[in-house]
């Protein structure tokens, strides 16, 4: 009797099906919360002002301040103070932003630096910036620089401390085994250190965009330097309170923008980390 040793052809696994990623419904339900929660909050607005809780002369109804947001958008006057106010926040914003880098690496890599520099940072860190707007405008006046000394101030440490925190935070059994590979400085904080701190670069940037807005806007409206905060100033001082109103809600919506651009670009660069794959299926 023969045997057949022929042996049966192999048949190669198919290879997974790729899904493509998609976020979670909490996602989208998150989203639709947030939209309930705002339309909720102008039919409240609504109804507290025609009812007469709050007098109109100082809460106009919500639907007078959104048709007069919406005038405003085909003003050019309105666009040029946006302008004035997005020239201010992008620069004091850079600024801070490569400043607290720089000097959140450096402090955070040395030991030395770290002890030297703490009791200064936690002396200076709490010092509100509006405290500055006295030494703003006696340096600069009305300009822009008086804008910017307060915007670099306030979100300067919203950066630094981020970075010093992230810099700290680097493994040191992944440091040593780099060492051990014959990695030098350099190639140690291109591939150890800035993967690790990026996570709380980007969060610090992401605060810092915020705080930087909410400065922008104060120095407009105390200093009077050009740009949204300036005429919101005005148009309360000439009794128009609609337009204030409705200024404060560009002010809002842009705040909002800033907070989405902040949080694409988040997670953008962190693509490859847990917190962001996470949040796709």
């Amino acid at each position: 009797m023969t045997v057949s040793t022929t042996e049966p052809p192999t048949v190669a696994p198919a290879a997974p099906e790729r899904r493509p990623s998609r976020r979670r419904p909490g996602a989208a339900l998150g989203s639709l919360l947030g939209l309930a929660g705002v339309i909720v909050f102008l039919l409240v607005w609504e109804l507290v002002s025609l009812t007469g809780l709050v007098d109109p002369r100082f809460l106009p109804p919500a639907h007078s301040v959104v048709i007069r947001f919406a005038e405003y958008l085909r003003d050019l006057a309105f666009w040029r103070d946006v302008g004035e106010t997005m020239t201010a926040w992008a620069i004091g914003l850079a600024i801070s932003i490569v400043a607290g880098a720089v000097l959140g690496f450096a402090i955070g890599s040395s030991r030395f630096l770290e002890h030297a520099t703490r009791s200064t940072i936690e002396f200076l860190r709490p010092i509100p910036s509006v405290a500055l707007i006295p030494l703003a405008v006696l340096l600069f006046g009305i300009k822009i620089e008086s804008s910017l000394l307060l915007i670099v101030y306030a979100s300067f440490w919203q950066v630094l401390i981020q970075v010093i925190y992230g810099t700290q935070d680097v493994d040191p059994v992944a440091d040593a085994t780099a060492k051990s590979y014959g990695l030098n400085r350099w190639q140690r904080i291109v591939h150890v250190v800035w993967p690790t701190s990026l996570p709380y670069l980007m969060t610090g940037i992401r605060l810092a965009a915020t705080v930087a807005l909410v400065l922008a806007i104060t120095a407009e409206l105390v200093i009077g330097t050009p740009g949204l905060g300036k005429q919101i100033a005005d148009t309360k001082d000439g009794g128009d309170v609609t337009a204030m109103y409705a200024l404060i809600l560009a002010t809002g919506l842009i705040g909002v923008a800033i907070n989405l651009l902040a949080r694409l670009v988040e997670r953008r660069a962190l693509k490859w980390h847990t917190s962001v794959r996470t949040e796709l299926v």
